[in-house]
C-alpha cells in the first residue's frame, strides 16, 4: 500500500474514534461555550496544537467571539472560557496557565492525548498533569509521542495525529455551540469572508451587533 493510501487510512480512523468517543464530552465543551457567551462571558484560544486555533479565529464561517489569548494582554475573568492543549499533557507554560486559571474561576477545556498523558510523568509543581485538573478534558486520541505510522526506512515515526484530530474536535463543539445559542433564541454571529462581495459589510453589522450583546 502506497504511504498516501496508509496516510490517509490512518487519519480516518482517527477522526472516527474521535467522533465516536468524544462526542459526550464535545457536547458539554459546546453546552459550557453557549452559556459563558449568552451570560456576557468571553472564550480565548490558547495555541492549539501548533496554532490550530487560527483555523477558527477570525475568518468566514467562524464565530466573531472566539479571542485569542495573549499573555501579558489578556485579564481573564471568573466563568470565562479558556481552550488550551498539550499533546502529552505536561507542557509547563500551558500546565502553568491552566492550573491558575481554574484557580481563577475560569472554566479551561484542555485538549490532550490520554495514551500520551499517561505514558509520561508530570513536571508541574503540582504533580499533576493537564487532564488531572483541567474543567473538561478531550482527549484528541493521538498515539503516545503523537506520530501515527511506521514507515520501512525512516527511524521515527510519521504523521503528527493531533493537529487534525484538534481541528475536527474544535469545529464539532463549535457547531454544538452554534445550535445550542440558536435553541436558546440567541443568533451567533458568524462571520463571512471579507474576499466573498459583501462579506466586509455583513461582518460590519456582525461587530457592532457583537459590542452590543456579547455575541
Amino acid at each position: 500500500m502506497k504511504l498516501l493510501d496508509c496516510y490517509q487510512q490512518a487519519v480516518y480512523d482517527l477522526l472516527f474514534k474521535a467522533r465516536t468517543t468524544q462526542r459526550e464530552a464535545i457536547e458539554k465543551a459546546g453546552k459550557m461555550v453557549a452559556d459563558a457567551v449568552m451570560n456576557g462571558k468571553k472564550v480565548y484560544l490558547h495555541k492549539i496544537c501548533h496554532s490550530i486555533e487560527m483555523d477558527l479565529f477570525n475568518r468566514g464561517g467562524g464565530p466573531i467571539f472566539y479571542q485569542l489569548y495573549k499573555e501579558g494582554e489578556t485579564e481573564l475573568q471568573a466563568g470565562d472560557v479558556l481552550f488550551v492543549s498539550s499533546v502529552s499533557g505536561r507542557t509547563v507554560e500551558v500546565v502553568n496557565l491552566a492550573y491558575t486559571s481554574v484557580e481563577a474561576g475560569v472554566n479551561v477545556i484542555a485538549f490532550t492525548s490520554m495514551a500520551y498523558a499517561q505514558a509520561v510523568e508530570p513536571v508541574h509543581t503540582s504533580g499533576k498533569k493537564l487532564y488531572e485538573f483541567a474543567t473538561l478534558t478531550l482527549d484528541n486520541c493521538a498515539p503516545a509521542a503523537e506520530a501515527m505510522l511506521e514507515v520501512d526506512g525512516l527511524k521515527a515515526k510519521f504523521a503528527a495525529a493531533s493537529g487534525i484530530a484538534s481541528d475536527f474536535i474544535m469545529w464539532s463543539i463549535t457547531s454544538v455551540m452554534v445550535e445550542t445559542m440558536l435553541e436558546a433564541g440567541c443568533c451567533p454571529g458568524i462571520l463571512k469572508s471579507l474576499n466573498f462581495p459583501g462579506g466586509a459589510e455583513f461582518n460590519e453589522e456582525a461587530k457592532k451587533h457583537y459590542e452590543e450583546y456579547g455575541w
